[in-house]
């Protein structure tokens, strides 16, 4: 698995973290562009809750928390999703 990027400045508890996501992305990657915004692509396809899944796996590794400390508080569906860091 390549580098993951330091956002372990954004792990402060109530800090919201907005994403976009790739599902059935080649590789698992989380990114950071020039806007500062986050994109996580993953390999799960979007069904039954594994893509999110996935992504929150990948994103508090990027973070440097547990995975329980995240929570999916908006875009349950969609590309764009927004955690919670509790």
């Amino acid at each position: 698995m390549s580098k993951l990027p330091d956002l372990t400045a954004r792990a402060v508890p109530g800090q919201r973290i907005a994403v976009r996501v790739t599902p059935r992305g080649g590789r698992d990657a989380v990114t950071v562009d020039e806007a500062q915004q986050v994109h996580i692509r993953v390999t799960a396809p979007p069904e039954d809750g594994k893509a999110n899944a996935a992504v929150r796996k990948l994103l508090a590794r990027a973070l440097g928390i547990a995975p329980s400390r995240l929570t999916l508080v908006g875009g349950v569906t969609a590309r764009d999703k927004l955690f919670r860091v509790d």
